[in-house]
């Protein structure tokens, strides 16, 4: 038998995702549980993620005409009531502020008191409020379309969490548009959900699966929910980004009107869209391995990490110039359009030092010692391969393929999640080799098993509802590069024209 590879992250993927995934977390520093239930500390490292996706989307947005705004946290109840599929879809995990402030009780203790005249609910998502806000900005089809964007939290109140994947807080953005006909509300949603694809694919190097919902999936009170879908190393779908076609149902539940260029009062079409900080978790389980997480460059917290070798006092000087000297002449190199970020570790913690960075995920480790400036040289590792797989390069030689560099990793981790969601993707016809499909393979990792499903479904929400209760499996969207093909619905036999997407998910 060979000698065991030697791993940063126990246990591995294979043994046990879950807790893989949790070690991933705290091993890189990016985030920790916070001492209020199902909340998350969002650490300095994994927070520079957040700002680049931040940035990056924020830009994308302003490209299509959309323009930031910010709406209060809290929300009166009968803003919810309004509409009654959306408040009957998030009810259950709504956060309820019922008093105004604290005093102390008989004993010394703190209670509520100041009842409020009308509860306010911590946001779950904001289109009541802003509809409130779009009912009094809007008169005239001059003021359409209106195009506007929040960053901010929201609160919903989950049983079971998980450190960015599902939090009961959590950061996102929330896009909110408001539009005089129908068939321009309709082509924002799609748009939306093409830059939700853009930053998926070309900036977290995650592969997607565009496509609509099935009604049940649906946003709560939308009447279309487009959506991208990606598979994680578990093999299970994680719902990337959704964009909303609401129709008119919120412009009538917030009296949304318009004056026509007829004179004719209208309802204005409406939609939503959203991303939140679950990217991140996506991110981790779309590309860490089991030495850690690794970042693609376009979103890393830092693209590089300058590591000065020290082994003897009198080496200390020269090593330290030269970094200083190549740190400073990277600040001019540019990456995507941005100037490249560089981090400089000189620690004195031996090997330990090195397997730092290699979980924090940073794409390239450099190595500067006395042999280095000797040649004129440094000692690179990429972390898209082995942590013992470094190349010696020319100083100038690097500073010029810098950007090349990062690129070829960026494409690396695409590639390699594209071609692990093709090996785990199949086309199914027959009902037993479905439920097979899905079975775990391994008892001891329940977390890992088949992954995608193309199978025949005949539009049923009972058929949906039955496998979803069998095998805790959903139709994770319908594609829209579905070819039309005849064929029988996988759980009851009834007449397809079309396959689905199944697959566990997050």
């Amino acid at each position: 038998m060979g000698k065991q590879v030697k791993t940063a992250i126990t246990p591995t993927r294979e043994e046990n995702y879950a807790e893989w995934y949790q070690q991933v977390v705290r091993a890189s520093d990016m985030a920790e549980r916070s001492p209020v239930r199902g909340c998350m500390v969002i650490k300095p490292w994994g927070y520079a993620v957040w700002e680049n996706l931040v940035r990056e989307l924020d830009d994308l947005f302003k490209a299509t005409g959309v323009q930031n705004a910010y709406f209060p946290l809290f929300i009166p109840l009968s803003f919810l009531e309004k509409e009654a599929r959306h408040v009957e879809g998030f009810a259950k995990e709504c956060a309820v502020v019922t008093h105004h402030r604290l005093e102390k009780d008989a004993d010394g203790g703190l209670v509520p008191a100041g009842r409020l005249t009308e509860p306010l609910v911590v946001r779950p998502t904001s289109e009541t409020i802003i509809g409130d806000a779009f009912s009094k900005w809007i008169g005239s089809y001059r003021d359409l379309p209106l195009l506007i964007n929040q960053w901010a939290n929201v609160v919903r109140w989950e049983m079971r969490t998980r450190i960015f994947l599902r939090t009961s807080e959590f950061l996102w953005q929330e896009g909110h548009t408001a539009h005089a006909t129908d068939t321009e509300a309709l082509e924002r949603t799609r748009m939306m959900l093409d830059v939700y694809e853009d930053l998926s694919e070309n900036y977290l190097a995650m592969p997607v699966i565009k496509g609509r919902k099935s009604p049940a999936e649906r946003f709560p009170g939308a009447v279309d929910t487009l959506c991208i879908e990606s598979m994680m190393q578990d093999r299970k779908a994680l719902q990337a980004g959704t964009s909303h076609f609401l129709g008119q149902n919120f412009a009538r539940a917030s009296g949304i009107r318009f004056q026509t260029a007829q004179e004719t009062e209208e309802f204005a079409w409406t939609t939503s869209w959203g991303a939140s900080t679950r990217l991140i978790g996506g991110l981790i389980m779309s590309h860490g391995d089991d030495d850690g997480v690794i970042l693609p460059p376009k979103v890393a917290s830092s693209h590089l990490v300058l590591l000065p070798i020290v082994r003897k006092d009198e080496e200390a000087a020269a090593v330290k110039e030269y970094t200083q000297r190549l740190q400073h002449a990277l600040r001019d190199v540019r990456y995507n359009g941005r100037p490249v970020r560089t981090a400089v570790d000189d620690r004195d913690i031996g090997g330990a030092r090195n397997w730092d960075w290699i979980k924090k995920g940073i794409p390239l480790r450099v190595e500067i010692g006395p042999r280095d400036i000797a040649n004129d040289s440094v000692f690179v590792g990429r972390r898209d391969k082995g942590h013992r797989d470094k190349v010696s390069m020319k100083r100038e030689e690097f500073i010029a393929r810098l950007p090349e560099l990062l690129d070829e990793i960026q494409l690396s981790l695409f590639d390699r999640a594209l071609s692990f969601r093709k090996a785990h993707t199949a086309t199914i016809d027959d009902r037993g080799d479905f439920y097979s499909f899905f079975t775990p393979e391994n008892e001891e990792a329940p977390e890992i098993h088949g992954g995608f499903v193309r199978s025949h479904w005949c539009g049923s929400a009972r058929c949906e509802e039955e496998i979803k209760d069998d095998l805790a499996v959903t139709i994770r969207c319908i594609p829209f590069e579905n070819e039309p093909v005849e064929g029988k619905c996988i759980h009851c036999g009834e007449p397809s024209g079309e396959r689905v997407i199944f697959a566990k998910a997050y």
